[in-house]
């Protein structure tokens, strides 16, 4: 647990470090590419060792029983989940693109009438998930580590991008919400504004099922329920 402690640490940490403080002097230092290559290596060897770690973490009892309740709300946040996930990658102005400030002038709609950082949001959902039919210590350790990335990721992204974009992404940020779900709570936007477009349900969907098949005998999903 003390190494998957460590490796949790090392990964969450390098990420946030070289997205925000290092990623500057470094770009000034090895170029862009050069970035590029020292993140995604320290991104790959800290990974490998979260899941060498988690591999190797004693079984121990689940924290609480785990009913079919308890599935049912953990399949359908993995849906949602898998959804914001498809939905990111369509005009998503967080994401490299040279059209990201024409992005940020459209209409809010789909996933992003939910939260603007769809992507982001898709990772916690999955540590919530797992943390609710899970319930290990090991998984604990891991779950709580990617929610803490997912959303302290998309809150240094705000700040990043107000850096960069400025007036341009405080707009968005204003016709947006970081939480999900607060626009149309709060009056702000439709119900019917969040309903993503048949493609983007249609893919999230496919995730999903796919995901929750790879899983196999655990039966995740609603193949829990057929197998």
């Amino acid at each position: 647990m003390v190494a998957l402690f460590l490796a949790c640490a090392a990964f969450v940490g390098t990420h946030f470090l070289l997205s925000h403080p290092l990623r500057a002097p470094m770009v000034a230092r090895l170029g862009e590419n050069g970035f590029r290559g020292v993140y995604s290596l320290l991104a790959l060897v800290t990974l490998a060792w979260v899941a060498y770690a988690f591999h190797m973490a004693p079984k121990d009892a689940p924290r609480w029983t785990v009913d079919d309740n308890l599935w049912i709300i953990a399949t359908i946040i993995m849906w949602i989940a898998s959804v914001l996930f498809a939905g990111s990658f369509s005009r998503n102005p967080a994401l490299p693109d040279p059209n990201a400030v024409r992005n940020l002038e459209r209409p809010v709609s789909g996933v992003f009438a939910i939260t603007r950082h769809p992507m982001m949001w898709s990772f916690a959902l999955w540590g919530i998930a797992h943390i609710l039919v899970m319930p290990t210590g090991a998984n604990l350790l891991l779950s709580v580590s990617i929610i803490v990335l997912a959303l302290g990721g998309a809150a240094g992204q705000d700040a990043k991008k107000a850096r960069l974009m400025g007036e341009s992404w405080q707009s968005w940020t204003r016709r947006t919400s970081y939480v999900p779900f607060v626009l149309p709570i709060t009056g702000r936007a439709q119900w019917r504004a969040i309903i993503p477009s048949l493609v983007v349900l249609a893919s999230g969907t496919l995730v999903w099922l796919g995901a929750t098949f790879a899983h196999g005998a655990i039966g995740a999903g609603i193949w829990r329920w057929i197998y």
